[in-house]
């Protein structure tokens, strides 16, 4: 985490993106690291929404765009784990995209977005809504 805080706005920027691949990162540590550092916290909720929006965008066209098989080789999933993942999603519907942040969860349900070609519109707003939110309620708490 130090070498991404060394990096200021972009090492956030960075640690945002990678985050919300299936890379174990922590962004909010990050980004906590920076608020408590003095840089400005507005941009800073920006920079990481930004960063991880773009992070679940590359998931949804993981989803998109890649096979089947693939999928379940980077998601680490069985074929009966991937059909429960497909029949939650629909289940609960886009709105599910709001707790795109949410650890173990987030991952697999961009990529799900992206296998049942919601619409881009929508995920965007979605997922940026949720992230965003996210960010903005840490860096309250942690101002406080």
């Amino acid at each position: 985490m130090e070498y991404f805080t060394e990096l200021g706005y972009l090492g956030l920027f960075i640690a945002s993106f990678l985050a919300a691949t299936i890379l174990p990162l922590s962004s909010e540590l990050v980004l906590t690291a920076l608020l408590l550092n003095g840089l400005s916290p507005e941009n800073l909720v920006i920079i990481a929404t930004i960063g991880n929006v773009l992070g679940s965008l590359t998931n949804y066209g993981l989803g998109y765009w890649a096979s089947k098989t693939v999928i379940q080789k980077w998601l680490r999933m069985s074929e009966s784990e991937f059909v429960r993942a497909e029949e939650r999603f629909k289940k609960y519907g886009i709105i599910a995209l709001l707790f795109a942040w949410v650890p173990i969860i987030g991952d697999p349900l961009t990529v799900m977005a992206g296998i049942l070609r919601i619409r881009l519109l929508w995920f965007l707003m979605l997922v940026t809504t949720g992230k965003f939110l996210r960010y903005y309620i840490l860096a309250t708490i942690i101002l406080q």
